[in-house]
């Protein structure tokens, strides 16, 4: 086959893909722990993770391996069959999140859909809700996907703007503030979706004490609390799941992402018998959903986050990293943010638009993003080392010091 170089792929990308992205203008095509390299041989440190799909990093052996034996085996059957993988991952997911029950799916936004049509579930057979008057309360600027109905609750244009009549049954409230919460409670409301950290705004990390807040409000008005763990889970905020910061026990949790181990898609939605516990054959499902790959590399991610205590890591790694940033006192930075590995750098207005840094520090070897333009995400895989942290501070203090 013919080899491209990188600027003749960019421009074919120009061409014939749809321009529904504004990447970063460098060409992926090895890659392997942190490290990524171009066609030309250049190399770079992945500062994003694949917006944090890739927290056990590019091609973990444990992950490759799984997914070579299992795709020498069996790699779908579709759900009309039982499969040999497919329980032993429900029951690793469950022993993981505290829930009885999983339900796998494919897309994050599968996923949300499906905690989405839950609480819809729940609403009408459990606590009586009259059909099809359900109402969920979520969150200004929060991001869950980009299937239709998830993009009805979107409070960012670029996301929803022309693709109305949007789907009815979400209150938007104001994120980190509970009191917005209560005000807006009727005895149609079924649950709260919520990030624990809302990444795709920023890296917004509310007050302590925010989810234990939605918790209680959830309980005290007979409402489902759906955490979305999508972004923040499996490690890269410091802990397995960013709720567990607090003394909260979600109803639903959402889950994707990093569960694919950065090499299949993978999602699923995880709760308690008496919430999950309403899905009849034939009422949901998915072709891929709980197929025998995605299963066995599911849990072969699971158990490299665990066998290789990433969560740790990400904790004593991101306080390290956020201190090194905060140090420089850099007077083009307005604010850093994050836990974990999951960090945000804000930038002051008179710096300039933040893909004029991602763009220097690509080209000084670190690859990351910038987010509402105003704002540097750093979110490298949990295997990196104090010492690629210390390499790549040199070259983000070129670029922000």
């Amino acid at each position: 086959m013919k080899a491209y170089g990188s600027e003749q792929l960019m421009e074919m990308e120009h061409t014939y893909g749809a321009h529904n992205y504004h990447p970063l203008e460098v060409v992926i095509s090895k890659a392997e722990g942190i490290w990524v390299e171009d066609p030309e041989g250049r190399r770079y440190i992945d500062m994003l993770s694949a917006y944090s799909a890739l927290n056990q990093g590019h091609r973990h052996p444990a992950i490759i391996k799984a997914l070579k034996d299992q795709a020498d085996i069996l790699t779908l059957t579709s759900r009309a069959f039982f499969n040999d993988k497919w329980p032993i991952f429900a029951k690793k997911v469950s022993a993981l999140t505290g829930k009885e029950m999983v339900l796998p799916m494919n897309t994050g936004a599968e996923a949300v859909e499906t905690a989405i049509k839950t609480m819809r579930k729940w609403g009408y057979m459990v606590k009586g809700v009259k059909k099809d008057k359900a109402e969920i309360i979520v969150f200004e600027e929060n991001f869950h996907g980009r299937t239709t109905t998830i993009v009805s609750f979107s409070t960012d244009p670029l996301a929803n703007e022309y693709y109305g009549p949007y789907t009815p049954g979400f209150t938007i409230v104001p994120y980190n503030d509970l009191d917005a919460v209560k005000k807006v409670i009727t005895k149609n409301t079924v649950g709260i979706l919520v990030e624990p950290i809302q990444g795709e705004a920023g890296v917004i990390v509310p007050d302590d004490g925010y989810l234990k807040g939605l918790s209680e409000i959830a309980q005290q008005n007979n409402i489902l609390l759906a955490v979305d763990e999508i972004q923040t889970g499996f490690g890269r905020t410091g802990k397995m799941f960013c709720f567990m910061y607090e003394d909260v026990e979600p109803d639903i949790i959402i889950l994707g992402k990093a569960l694919g181990g950065g090499v299949f898609p993978v999602s699923a939605v995880a709760a308690n018998k008496e919430v999950l516990g309403l899905f009849k054959p034939g009422t949901h499902g998915s072709t891929f959903g709980g197929n025998p790959l995605g299963c066995a590399v599911a849990t072969a991610a699971i158990d490299v986050l665990v066998n290789e205590n990433l969560a740790e890591k990400s904790a004593e790694l991101g306080k390290y990293f956020k201190e090194q940033l905060e140090n420089m006192n850099s007077d083009k930075i307005e604010l850093i943010r994050g836990k974990g590995l999951f960090i945000g750098v804000v930038l002051k207005k008179s710096a300039g638009k933040a893909r004029i840094y991602t763009t220097q520090l690509k080209e000084k070897g670190l690859l990351c993003k910038e987010t509402h333009d105003w704002i540097i995400r750093f979110a490298p895989p949990l295997i990196i080392t104090r010492e690629d942290i210390d390499f790549a501070m040199e070259k983000i203090k070129d670029v922000l010091g």
